[in-house]
């Protein structure tokens, strides 16, 4: 167990936001001085990383586009015990930081997200996009289980385990949801905490589209259900194949019992063929599952190797 301090790295991922990037540095050099702030620009035209550069921040260029890239290359190029992640958009309130980071390295959390609390105005947080979080939270909640209320929040403070040994597959805002099912697939310690949710400062705009990164998140919740639950996935779609099957051969029974003859060969085919895709299905699950299982023992035997950040 660690007993010294433990180093402190601020990420944040951005593109185009050098209307905000300065504040979001300034806040966090003074609610954590001795943090090292990283800003990683993901190929911006408009300044950011001159900007970041100016206010004392080291910059890193990342030049394939979307936040999971970015997340990908933050966790491996940057090494500290705790990792403070927040957008670049000076939308979500440093101050309560501190208490974050006793999540982690006090309670011995692995992540820690800020859920977002704003003043209910469509200007601060777009009704769309908070029936979203709701729907898709609940969404990832009824398959992987877990307590989150805000699966999509960019504020999050993870430990060095968390982040050497999270694999970042996903390419854009879908990284949030990636980011919550790795820690539910291992099973890892977290907290919710509360974080103030400001709008945006002037002159900058969101780079969210409601229903293309909507669609994107759905995808990638459906993705990591067949990859992370195969057994589950191929159950229901086995037994959705079977009633199926099921009730187009009812009927053919009936008449065949009454009068020896199958009158409907193609729908006696389609029944069985369905049948069988229903075996085969199960099959494929339990098979998978297996596959799955080694997958998170690896992983879990590298989150092993890793020391714990927290205060021994």
């Amino acid at each position: 167990m660690q007993s010294s301090e433990p180093t402190i790295a601020v990420v944040l991922p951005c593109y185009n936001e050098a209307a905000c990037i300065g504040q979001v540095i300034r806040e966090f050099k003074a609610v954590l001085p001795e943090a090292v702030v990283h800003v990683f620009d993901n190929a911006s035209t408009d300044g950011t990383a001159a900007v970041a550069k100016a206010h004392g921040a080291q910059v890193h260029h990342v030049a394939l586009r979307g936040k999971g890239n970015v997340i990908r290359r933050m966790f491996a190029d940057v090494e500290a015990d705790i990792y403070v992640m927040t957008d670049g958009d000076a939308t979500y309130d440093a101050s309560n930081i501190r208490e974050m980071i006793e999540g982690v390295h006090v309670h011995g959390c692995d992540m820690v997200v800020g859920v977002r609390v704003d003043d209910g105005s469509e200007a601060n947080y777009r009704a769309g996009h908070r029936l979203g979080n709701r729907l898709l939270t609940g969404a990832a909640a009824l398959i992987f289980g877990g307590g989150f209320t805000d699966m999509l929040s960019g504020h999050r403070v993870f430990s060095r385990r968390y982040a050497k040994s999270f694999p970042a597959m996903s390419h854009g805002f879908e990284t949030e949801t990636e980011l919550t099912v790795h820690a539910l697939g291992l099973r890892m310690p977290y907290m919710e905490l509360p974080v103030a949710y400001r709008s945006r400062p002037e002159g900058s705009v969101s780079k969210l589209s409601t229903y293309r990164d909507g669609w994107r998140i759905l995808r990638t919740i459906l993705g990591l259900f067949t990859s992370e639950r195969p057994l589950v996935f191929y159950s229901l779609l086995a037994a959705v194949l079977a009633l199926t099957s099921v009730a187009l051969a009812q009927p053919l029974v009936a008449t065949y019992l009454q009068t020896g003859q199958v009158p409907r060969f193609p729908t006696a085919i389609l029944s069985t063929g369905m049948m069988i895709s229903a075996f085969l299905s199960l099959v494929c699950g339990v098979l998978l599952r297996n596959v799955t299982l080694a997958r998170q023992e690896a992983k879990r035997l590298v989150y092993l190797a890793i020391p714990s950040a927290r205060r021994g």
